[in-house]
Formats: C-alpha cells, structure tokens, sequence
C-alpha cells in the first residue's frame, strides 16, 4: 500500500462518516431539539475522522524514507555500493527513480539491481504507515459518532479544531522563520571561525576564493562585504527608490483624486500587472534596451568609464518593477481617509491640492512608509536584474555609470554549482544573508515605528 492509496481510503472512511453523522443527527432532530446542527455534527466526525490520521502520515513520511534507505542499505546489493558518499548517493536516487516508474533504466547497473529492494521496502512500509492511518480514522469516525448525541455541542468541538489548525498554521510560520535564523546563525559562525567578522563587516575589497591545489592551502580571498551592501542599497535603496516613490506616489494620487472612475477602473489593473511580470523579464529589458542607453548617454555627456553593465540601468529598472508595490499601498491608504478629512480642508478654503498636501498625504502616511518599506524590501532581494545589468563586479564606487554588485547576487554566484560547505568561500554566502536579514529587520522595525506614531495621530 502506498501513501497515495491510504490518502484515498482515509478520504473515503471520513467522507462516509460525515455522511453518517449528518444521518444519524437529523434522525435525533425529528425526535427532539439537537444541541447543534446536522451539519456541525458532520464536520466534528469528518475531522475526527480525518486530521488524526493526516497528522500520522505527515510524520511517517520522512520516517519510511529513513527506513527505506536503511533498508535497501541493509540488502546484499546496498552492502556492495561504493564507499564515496556521492557515487553511493547518486546510485541510490537512480535506483528510486527506477522504482517510482521515472525512469525505465539507469547509467549504473548497481541501480538496476537496487530497485526492487526500492520496491520492495516502500511498499513494506508504506501498508505500515497506511495501516496505523487507516486504523486512526476509523477510530476517530468511531469515537465521533458516538458522540452524535441531542445534548454533545458539535459546533463547540468544531470551533475547538478550527482555533487548532490556526494555531498549528501560526507555529509552522514562526518554526519556519526560527530555522532560517538559526541555520543562518550557526553556518555563519562556522564563516567567522574562518574569517575575522571585523574583516567582513568592515573590509573594503571582496574577492572570495579557495586553494586549488594542496600547496595553495593557506591562500584565502578577501572577504570585505562593505562593495556588496554599498551596491545592494545603492542599486535598491536609492536609485531605485528615486524613480519608484515619486511615480507610484503621484500614480496614487492621480488614480484617487484626479482620475474618473471609469479611467482608474482601466489604469490600476494596468499599472498592477507590472507586479507580475517575471524578473527575468526586467533582466532582458534592462540588459538590451536600457543598459545601453544608459551607457549611450554617458559616452555623451563625457564619462568615459560609462559601462554597459552599470548599477543606473538596474536601479532604473528595478525602480520601474517596484511601482506597483508603492502605488499600490498609497492607494489604499489615501482611499481610506475618511471623507469628513477632506470636507472640512475644502470647506475651509484649502484647494484640491493644498487638502491632498496637508491633509491626505500626511493621514495616509502609515499606509504609504508601508508601502515604501515593502519596495525596499523588494528591491534588495532582487537577483536578476543586477546579474544581467550591473554584472557582478564588487566595486566600491558612486558612480552610477560603473558596474556593481549586490548581495544576493553574490549569494547566488557562491553557491551555485558543486561546492563545498566547510570552506570559507561557501560560508561567505550564509554570513551575507544573516547581515541582509538583520539589516532588513531593523529597516522594518524603524517602519513599523514610525506607522505605529502616526496612525495614532490621525486615527
């Protein structure tokens, strides 16, 4: 019995002990006053029936995976795999594909001669986990239906499930966050045994690079990060921000108090669909259209060190792709002004433009530092468009002409391909994403401060 089939038999026990619970509780509703309604009797028992029995299969999963390995490990055919962890790896998914009917065969005949102790061991073990889930749902239905009774509160006991799963959603995101955190934290405490965090938060050339030979054992890179968070905040904190918070403010402004309803019923949609374009997309735009009129443009206006690859072209594009998440939020928080604020500036004297400068905007100002902070947030995790407009050169410069770099795309660059994870030059990457991650909350912190200031003057 494989997973997908105990999915399949637990959905059918539990859809048909729903069916009997509503049955059997409309049958108590003709003799007397139920407590709850049919139907909250139906949701109790489905998931009784039901959420027991997922949860089991959720754990066993990784569980059979384990013993499936030890398994087939354990088999005369698995004593024979190489010694060298990759070959043996690469042997044993080989073997599992051929199981799983992905392939019909492989490059390695040990993997052909692996796959029916594959097999064999799955199917072992998937009527385990399938067997103990089945037996859950059926006493869960069990235990359910005896409680279709005239006094029992279904709706509670529903109510009770619902605040359960909401809580269980609630931790898998927290969870989720502290594991990014702490594999962060320790893969970058590795990094520091290796490199001086004094070096990294504060050098100023980075050139990452590890021994290629054994005599070149105790070379190392220079690990600077100071290039790499200048190019990230000046491609997306600035340049970027320069074109996005005046466009999509003004956007917002338009689409609010100057556009007629039937224009903004076309114009927002349009402007919104910038928010969905791929990145790969701005990467073309900004690599063949933009980038060399942007270096055009400085060959013109006499700066000769004018690039084809320049931090201008990204951050002009990048500023074009972050419109819709200002105008967006501006839009919803100057919308959301309640009239009587704009009444009584008009009623005073104020013009149309005088009530949007000293009325709206500051009233609308959480929703629109909001909106800026979730550009920004937006801007410096962006990879594609820097790789193919600004290149990837660590460069300590303010020229917008020049080629840089940003964080993420060194991230990129480091861990792409086969590397290994106990030299300097791997670790670099965990070390850069923990210092973006700490930037990034506090840059978030200050917003939400400043949100929180605000909205309560205006409130």
């Amino acid at each position: 019995m494989t997973l997908l089939i105990a999915l399949i038999a637990i959905g059918l026990v539990a859809v048909s002990a729903w069916w009997l619970a509503i049955g059997r509780a409309r049958d108590l509703r003709g003799k007397g006053r139920l407590n709850s309604l049919p139907a909250y009797h139906g949701v109790h028992t489905l998931l009784w029936a039901l959420l027991p029995a997922l949860l089991m299969l959720a754990v066993w999963a990784p569980i059979q995976t384990t013993l499936v390995n030890q398994a087939v490990l354990a088999s005369a055919e698995g004593k024979a795999l190489p010694a060298f962890d990759m070959q043996r790896d690469a042997i044993l998914d080989e073997a599992r594909q051929i199981a799983a009917g992905n392939i019909d065969h492989g490059y390695n005949p040990q993997s052909e001669q692996l796959a029916p102790r594959f097999s064999e061991a799955e199917s072992r073990y998937g009527a385990i986990g399938g067997g103990i889930a089945l037996l859950l749902t059926f006493a869960g239905a069990a235990l359910a239906l005896r409680r279709v009774v005239p006094e029992f509160r279904a709706r509670a006991g529903v109510e009770r499930w619902i605040q359960a799963l909401l809580v269980a959603a609630s931790l898998i995101a927290i969870l989720t966050t502290l594991g990014i955190v702490l594999s962060l934290l320790f893969e970058s405490l590795r990094f520091f045994k290796l490199v001086s965090p004094v070096e990294f938060l504060f050098g100023t050339s980075w050139s990452p690079q590890t021994a290629l030979r054994a005599d070149q054992a105790g070379s190392s890179g220079a690990f600077g990060s100071v290039p790499l968070f200048w190019g990230t905040a000046f491609i997306g904190a600035i340049i970027a921000m320069i074109v996005a918070i005046p466009l999509g403010l003004m956007s917002a402004i338009f689409l609010t108090q100057y556009s007629p309803p039937r224009l903004r019923a076309w114009l927002k949609p349009i402007l919104e669909i910038l928010a969905g374009v791929p990145t790969v997309v701005y990467g073309y735009f900004a690599a063949l259209t933009v980038a060399p009129m942007v270096r055009d443009f400085g060959l013109a206006i006499g700066i000769t060190s004018a690039s084809s690859e320049s931090a201008l072209a990204a951050g002009l594009v990048m500023g074009i792709m972050i419109i819709p998440f200002v105008s967006s939020m501006a839009d919803d928080s100057i919308a959301a002004v309640p009239q009587a604020m704009r009444d009584g500036s008009l009623a005073l004297g104020a013009t149309k433009a005088e009530t949007i400068k000293k009325v709206l905007l500051p009233a609308a100002l959480p929703g629109v530092v909001g909106g800026v902070l979730l550009a920004v947030s937006r801007a410096i995790g962006e990879t594609m468009i820097v790789v193919m407009a600004a290149g990837l050169s660590a460069n300590l410069t303010a020229n917008p002409f020049a080629s840089v770099t940003t964080v993420t795309t060194q991230i990129v660059q480091l861990l792409t391909g086969d590397q290994e994870f106990d030299s300097a030059k791997t670790l670099a990457a965990f070390a850069l994403g923990l210092a973006l991650f700490v930037i990034t909350l506090i840059l978030n912190l200050i917003g939400l401060r400043v949100v929180r200031k605000y909205r309560e003057a205006y409130e």
